[in-house]
C-alpha cells in the first residue's frame, strides 16, 4: 500500500507497522502544527508504567498557527538529557538496549532547532535499526483529503488522543510482570525488547481494522 503520515517523534508500534508494509510513504510536513500529538510526543514502558516523552517547542507569539515544518524546538530545557536518562532507566535491563545504544545516543547529544528536523533524524535511526529501507517522500502542498484507491491516508494516526482500534498482539517487556502489558507504546519499546524480531512482528502486523475505521 501507499499511505501518507505526519513524521513523529519516535512513532508509535501502529505508525511504525504502517510505514514498513508500505510500498511508499508520504509524509505530511505542509500542514498546521497541532498541539498535543505524536509530532513531539512518545509513551515508553517503565517500572511505574507508561511514561510520557514530551519535548517543548516554542511558541509563536503571534496567536496564529504555524506549519508544522516551522515548528521550532524550546532549547532552554534540558529534554534531551531528559529523555535519554528515562530510556537509560527503563531498558538498561532489556536484551537489546546495548545493542542498539549506539546509534541512538547521538540523536540525544546533539542540538537541533527543527522539531521536523529531529523527527527525520528518528525516523531514519528507527528504519536502519529495522534494517527497513522504506521508499519515503515528503509533501509539496497541503491536501486535506486523499482517494482511498490513490493513497491511504493514516495522518490521523499522529492524534494522541485517538483511541486504538487495533489490539496488539502482546511481546515480552521489561516491566510486564509489574505493570502487565503496555500496548502502543513507541516503537522502541518493541526494539530494545524483541530486537532482529522487531521487523517481522510489524510486518505480520494486521492492518485491516484500522483501514475499516478511518471513515
Amino acid at each position: 500500500m501507499k499511505s501518507v503520515l505526519h513524521p513523529t517523534y519516535f512513532p508509535d508500534i501502529l505508525t511504525t507497522a504502517a510505514m514498513v508494509q508500505s510500498e511508499q510513504i508520504l509524509f505530511e510536513v505542509c500542514d498546521n502544527y497541532q498541539k498535543q500529538s505524536y509530532r513531539n510526543r512518545m509513551y515508553i514502558g517503565t517500572a511505574n508504567g507508561r511514561l510520557l516523552l514530551n519535548i517543548p517547542v516554542k511558541h509563536t507569539g503571534t496567536g496564529g498557527h504555524k506549519k508544522t515544518a516551522d515548528a521550532q524546538i524550546e532549547s532552554s530545557f534540558l529534554w534531551q538529557r531528559q529523555h535519554w536518562r528515562s530510556l537509560v532507566i527503563a531498558y538498561r535491563t532489556s536484551p537489546f538496549f546495548e545493542f542498539y545504544e549506539d546509534e541512538l545516543h547521538p540523536l540525544f547529544h546533539t542540538d537541533y532547532e527543527s522539531l521536523l528536523e529531529f523527527n527525520k533524524a528518528t525516523l531514519d535511526c528507527i528504519f536502519e535499526l529495522l534494517d527497513s529501507t522504506p521508499n519515503t517522500h515528503y509533501t509539496t502542498t497541503y491536501k486535506m483529503n486523499y482517494d482511498d484507491s490513490e493513497i491511504e491516508d493514516l495522518r490521523m494516526l499522529a492524534d494522541a488522543k485517538r483511541k486504538p482500534e487495533i489490539t496488539l498482539p502482546r511481546y515480552r517487556q521489561v516491566f510486564e510482570e509489574k505493570t502487565g502489558f503496555i500496548p502502543h507504546l513507541s516503537v522502541l519499546d518493541l526494539i530494545f525488547n524483541l530486537g532482529p524480531e522487531s521487523l517481522s512482528y510489524l510486518t505480520d502486523l494486521d492492518l485491516q481494522p484500522l483501514m475499516r475505521s478511518k471513515a
